[in-house]
């Protein structure tokens, strides 16, 4: 027993001088080991995203500056067609990291469903099988596209909650896509549509990338660095912060800087060469905020 003892001292003496090593290494890079994610909330990582792909070519150059894209599942807001289908794979070996999108159900089209939730259902199963058919395997994130900000209606928000479910009992992970910013109620209140779907979620795991294009918070269109986190849009539980639209939104960024294009749009930076290319900016906590680099 004592050469049991001597043993399991030893090993706990080695365990012991490893962590403290551990601590010392953190803390020399002003992290604990102990802070976890909350820590890496402050990262950032810039992003773009697009209804349109921009072209095998263009990728290259987009590289130089950007971490991820935006990738649809299914055709995009006011688009005809997906023109991102099948490019999964150019974007993987070009060293993109993926922010997956499916563009869900307005809520005129919810108004005059009878049951949001069968049809939610039939667009998570639609949504799961398109991202199998791309390639994106189980564990990988999708956003369901909600562009209407304010707070929800009840059918919108049955048919989000339970496309949500659907996508969570596949193995996939549900995010959602949506407004960040107040919008006044009465009594002089204000929501978000973010933080209206946080609050009646329960215990649903939801991963938000929010909008918000108003400055401040938003730098406009800027993507030089200190980049914003997503915690520094309004919403401090994103994971990801669409701050910048092209078009440059009227209502929305008046009070920005004037560092969008003289034709409103937002364009990669100076000397890239993809810089007539223009684009949504993002900043996320991870470089792959889908997690979808994964090989299915």
């Amino acid at each position: 027993m004592r050469g049991l003892e001597k043993f399991a001292a030893c090993i706990l003496t080695i365990f012991s001088c490893s962590f403290v090593l551990a601590v010392a290494r953190s803390s020399v890079h002003g992290q604990s080991p102990l802070q976890g994610s909350a820590q890496n909330r402050d990262v950032a990582y810039l992003g773009f995203d697009r209804n349109d792909y921009p072209g095998d070519s263009y990728l290259p150059a987009l590289k130089q500056s950007f971490s991820f894209a935006g990738y649809w599942l299914n055709v995009p807001p006011g688009a005809k067609s997906n023109s991102w289908a099948g490019k999964r794979v150019i974007l993987r070996d070009s060293g993109f990291g993926f922010l997956v999108l499916f563009n869900g159900r307005t809520s005129a089209e919810l108004k005059r469903a009878a049951d949001p939730a069968a049809l939610a259902a039939a667009d998570a199963r639609n949504a799961i099988e398109n991202a199998k058919r791309e390639g994106f395997s189980p564990g990988t994130v999708i956003f369901l596209d909600q562009e209407e900000g304010g707070r929800l209606l009840p059918k919108q928000q049955e048919y989000v909650l339970a496309w949500v479910d659907g996508i969570a009992s596949t193995g996939f992970r549900a995010g959602v896509y949506c407004s960040g910013i107040p919008v006044k109620e009465d009594g002089n209140q204000s929501i978000t549509t973010a933080n209206d779907i946080h609050d009646h979620a329960g215990s649903r795991k939801i991963t938000y990338f929010v909008y918000n294009d108003v400055c401040p918070p938003s730098p406009g269109c800027a993507s030089s660095k200190p980049l914003p986190s997503p915690s520094a849009s309004g919403t401090p539980f994103a994971d990801v912060w669409q701050f910048a639209q092209s078009p440059r939104r009227k209502d929305f960024a008046r009070a920005c800087p004037a560092n969008y294009n003289r034709d409103g749009n937002c364009y990669p930076p100076p000397g890239n060469g993809a810089a007539r290319i223009y684009l949504d900016l993002d900043s996320a906590t991870s470089a792959d905020p889908s997690n979808g680099r994964l090989q299915n």
